[in-house]
């Protein structure tokens, strides 16, 4: 029989309603027999903004319990596993709740503010013997992993340069200085908010290559540029150096420009890979096979198609590492989130950008 996870939503966004959409999906579609998602709980502001977000999600099940308070979706014995959707800077404590309370939890990228704070919730988890996994679900796609299936054959060689780009014009100009993408309390900005992106795919196509034997950067280059609207990242570049395969991956994310296609570009000893945006979602990408002179001698083009917005994969792997008794992923594992958000403190470290003061719940030296 199928396992059934029993899921409690913590956070009534945009992003909350994608993945609860994602998770009614009926998992046959895209050939899954072994899992089956629940909605459980809903937990908002208040009780009148979860039923809303029910109604519009979840088709009104009445069957979903809704909630005013995180902690009564903590305490719901119906619930397995906690999804948090929360603003970033407030995923610690959201998460560290969820955890003293017994449940497994998926939490939303960035994980966390800082690497110190995901150290904290790590042990937090081993502790309570609990699950835990950041929300990546581009890695749990079908279209990364053809991609890495691809790297690791070697028909293309080593990968040498990587080029990922995650941009997107939130009208910075027009728009409140309340926004998240603008406000500093919340984590605003490129490098936390779109940066895990990017770089996703030079942990995908490089970290987790082969070759690499999970080799960390060796080195991490990376320049910032503000606004002055609030202080908070406009845009941002860096750039990976991974020596183990002589490789690099250069990286970048603004909140000012639009999404350039294609926005991965990885570029191999005998060939090239260019992924079309969206990049946290792709649906296609082109494969260039290289003959003598570096000459173009064959292309291939890959697309997939499924039902949902693509969350559901995450999902999938949540209830089989629960399942099956684990305490992380094999596929997006504690090791992953550790050097990403590594990553981003040392890029806001070169580029001066600090969170205000209280913001970041952890701060031991990293």
């Amino acid at each position: 029989m199928a396992t059934v996870l029993r899921w409690g939503i913590i956070s009534t966004g945009s992003i909350a309603g994608v993945f609860v959409k994602d998770l009614l999906v009926d998992p046959k579609t895209r050939d899954v027999h072994d899992v089956v998602h629940k909605v459980a709980a809903v937990a908002s502001r208040s009780v009148e903004k979860a039923q809303e977000f029910i109604n519009k999600n979840a088709g009104g099940d009445p069957a979903v319990k809704a909630y005013g308070t995180y902690e009564e979706v903590y305490a719901d014995q119906d619930v397995d596993a906690i999804y948090i959707a929360t603003p970033h800077t407030l995923h610690h404590d959201n998460a560290l709740d969820a955890i003293r309370a017994k449940k497994h939890v998926l939490c939303e990228k960035p994980v966390t503010s800082n690497a110190s704070e995901l150290r904290a919730l790590l042990a937090a988890a081993k502790e309570n013997g609990v699950f835990f996994m950041e929300a990546m679900w581009t890695r749990f796609q079908p279209l990364p992993q053809a991609v890495m299936k691809l790297l690791e054959g070697g028909e293309l060689g080593a990968p040498v340069v990587l080029h990922a780009d995650l941009s997107g014009n939130f009208d910075i100009h027009n728009i409140p200085k309340t926004h998240r993408i603008l406000d500093p309390v919340l984590g605003g900005g490129a490098i936390l908010d779109l940066g895990p992106y990017p770089l996703v795919w030079a942990i995908m196509a490089l970290y987790e290559n082969p070759l690499n034997k999970f080799t960390p950067p060796s080195n991490i280059s990376a320049s910032i540029l503000k606004t002055p609207l609030t202080g908070v990242d406009a845009n941002t570049s860096f750039t990976l150096t991974f020596p183990k395969i002589a490789a690099q991956a250069i990286l970048s994310c603004s909140i000012n420009l639009a999404a350039s296609s294609p926005g991965v570009t990885i570029r191999c000893e005998k060939g090239a890979i260019h992924v079309a945006a969206p990049i946290y979602r792709p649906t296609s990408f082109k494969v260039e096979y290289f003959g003598a002179n570096s000459k173009v001698v064959r292309e291939e083009e890959k697309s997939f198609e499924y039902v949902g917005h693509g969350m559901h994969f995450e999902a999938d792997e949540v209830a089989r590492c629960i399942r099956d008794g684990k305490s992380e992923s094999a596929s997006w594992g504690h090791n992953k989130s550790l050097l990403e958000m590594a990553v981003f403190d040392e890029v806001r470290k070169q580029g001066g950008y600090t969170l205000p003061a209280g913001v970041e719940k952890v701060v031991w030296p990293n």
